[in-house]
């Protein structure tokens, strides 16, 4: 069974009606319930909850410190190459924009490495434009072995793989997995990808499993808000990351909630979504999934991480360069997108301690 099965269940359900019907009497239930259901997380995604923040925040910062502690976990995304054969509406590295394309070879790559890895972190995320011809698989695992000896953690973000090819990286040295549906709306996902392998929805949703399959460690997904409905598509999110859970218990899942942000050819008008329905989603993933991991990237400034952090949020990006190269290279590649947080990797660990946690570096041995 896939993941598109359980989207199928919904394929008819009225969201607007349901989210309309929903009473403060719902909620405070829902905020209560020891397992959440999916009408729970309804529930605390509709319109009403956000007067119930408060009482939402109260319950996900006493599960982040039982399943948590007050810990976040450091790491660094490494570009290496931003070729691309998707023509999708909202990236920078949309085939059809005109940009400086970079891919490095492996002594860059090395060089970069040894600069990331100086700042102090030991988590690392390998990304790449989705180009098959630019970023192979013999690239991509070559690249993994050259990195692997200053990075005891390194997850992936390429191009979506097969099950034998995820294999090939997990046995190259790659114990983690990212990859963003972007949007579960069928429809608008086929409107903002106009050309390419990322057109074929089926296949992009059916990514993460396939790496669980493979022998990842841990699993990251999300969509990009502002795409479409945002309590849809984090509904939908939210029970990705449970199947996938349910399905391979041996794998960690972590959530991702990324807000779209300005680029090179990127989108002009975008579905907004403010502060306050950010927290309420980051609310809502603690509440119905405790056990499960929270990214916040740079897409999100310095302040709104840090009044985030007690809600859940156990992973934090820092020393942040979205170009290729952007680490040591003079004439880097065009960045992804714009971030929204330039700190270094000194300034977010000083950040963390600021409001009672600790910032953790390292957490996993290769053996």
């Amino acid at each position: 069974m896939s993941f598109y099965s359980v989207i199928e269940k919904y394929r008819d359900f009225d969201f607007e009606s349901y989210f309309n019907s929903v009473t403060d009497d719902d909620i405070r239930r829902s905020i209560h319930e020891r397992n959440l259901t999916h009408e729970d997380l309804l529930n605390l995604l509709s319109p009403k909850a956000a007067n119930h923040l408060e009482e939402m925040a109260e319950k996900a910062v006493q599960l982040s410190l039982q399943y948590f502690g007050r810990t976040v976990l450091l790491y660094t995304p490494m570009y290496i190459s931003n070729y691309c054969v998707n023509k999708c509406k909202y990236c920078g590295y949309n085939l059809e924009n005109t940009i400086n394309r970079r891919k490095l070879n492996q002594e860059e790559i090395k060089a970069e490495a040894q600069a990331i890895a100086q700042e102090g972190c030991r988590h690392l995320i390998l990304l790449t434009g989705e180009s098959q011809e630019h970023s192979p698989l013999e690239y991509i695992v070559e690249s993994i072995n050259t990195i692997k000896e200053y990075f005891p953690s390194i997850t992936m973000e390429v191009w979506p793989m097969t099950v034998n090819q995820y294999k090939e990286v997990v046995k190259a040295g790659a114990e983690g997995l990212t990859i963003y549906q972007e949007t579960y709306d069928e429809k608008v996902y086929d409107e903002m990808h106009l050309a390419g392998p990322k057109k074929n929805y089926k296949f992009r949703l059916d990514g993460p499993e396939r790496g669980a399959m493979a022998g990842m460690k841990s699993i990251s997904i999300g969509a990009l808000l502002g795409l479409a409905d945002f309590r849809k598509d984090a509904f939908f999110t939210a029970l990705h990351g449970d199947y996938i859970r349910r399905k391979y218990p041996g794998c960690d899942v972590t959530y991702s909630p990324p807000r779209i942000r300005p680029c090179k050819g990127g989108l002009k008008e975008v579905i907004g979504v403010n502060d306050k329905q950010m927290v309420q989603i980051l609310l809502a993933y603690r509440l119905f999934a405790p056990q499960c991991g929270m990214n916040i990237s740079t897409r999100e400034n310095e302040e709104m991480r840090r009044h985030i952090i007690p809600f859940g949020v156990t992973k934090m990006s820092a020393g942040v360069s979205t170009a290729v190269g952007g680490h040591t290279l003079k004439n880097a590649g065009t960045a992804q997108f714009d971030i929204n947080d330039e700190s270094s990797v000194e300034e977010i660990i000083n950040m963390i301690k600021s409001v009672g946690y600790q910032p953790i570096l390292k957490d996993w041995e290769r053996i």
